[in-house]
């Protein structure tokens, strides 16, 4: 219907799925999810959290700005209350610390609220990508057994229907033993093909969790190594 063609005219060719999914070390070390995105955001955010503190806490300080007149910025006793005088700056900015000191601690213990926060969310990041790959391993190394059985169901499938022609073309059973072995050798090709596709399938899930792949000779090209067994252990 799709190319246009009459149902007898129509051939699908038989293209036998025999795709192999890539082969995954024993171990694999933990430092490939550094890699990973989101894992990599997460670190960034409490680098930039822990810069906010130091930022908060230089509030603390009174900002001192002393000019080339040695603090005698008024020449007349006339001037000295209305025009800018240094003197006059240096206390009031030492002082102003000690007016808005609950703002500034305020500002601070935010800014302290806010680091523990990113932190938590890094550590949890971390775990929910440790929890991925553990779950993809445990996956794949399930799939890997399922399918090396269900290889050996079809070999036996096949076996099977090769002693029912046999059978058949010497007389002692009807076709419909032939018959009943071609339809249990397409249900256990059937599920060896899908179990073979799930197996692929968790493969690129693994390889996703890990951040691409499990080569550990690219992590020479991350610009940021996120601190992963700090996260976990903090």
């Amino acid at each position: 219907m799709l190319q246009g063609l009459p149902a007898p005219e129509f051939t699908a060719p038989q293209r036998p799925f025999d795709a192999k999914a890539p082969p995954v070390p024993l171990t694999l070390p933990a430092d490939l999810l550094q890699r990973r995105p989101d894992i990599a955001a997460a670190e960034r955010r409490v680098a930039a959290a822990n810069a906010q503190i130091g930022v908060a806490r230089s509030a603390f300080f009174p900002n001192i700005l002393l000019g080339a007149a040695a603090g005698l910025q008024s020449t007349s006793i006339t001037s000295l209350f209305s025009s800018p005088s240094a003197l006059w700056s240096v206390g009031l900015s030492a002082l102003e610390p000690v007016f808005a000191g609950g703002r500034v601690h305020a500002r601070y213990q935010q800014s302290r609220a806010v680091y523990d926060e990113s932190v938590a969310n890094y550590r949890e990041t971390v775990l929910v990508g440790f929890q991925e790959v553990e779950d993809a391993l445990s996956a794949l190394n399930a799939l890997s057994a399922a399918v090396e059985s269900q290889q050996r169901a079809v070999a036996d499938a096949t076996r099977s229907l090769q002693l029912a022609n046999e059978r058949y073309t010497g007389g002692l059973v009807t076709y419909l033993d032939v018959i009943t072995a071609q339809e249990q050798l397409l249900a256990n090709e059937r599920l060896a093909t899908q179990l073979l596709g799930q197996k692929v399938v968790m493969s690129v899930y693994l390889i996703k969790a890990l951040g691409g792949g499990w080569d550990s000779h690219t992590l020479d090209a991350v610009p940021v190594k996120a601190t992963l067994k700090q996260a976990v252990t903090q």
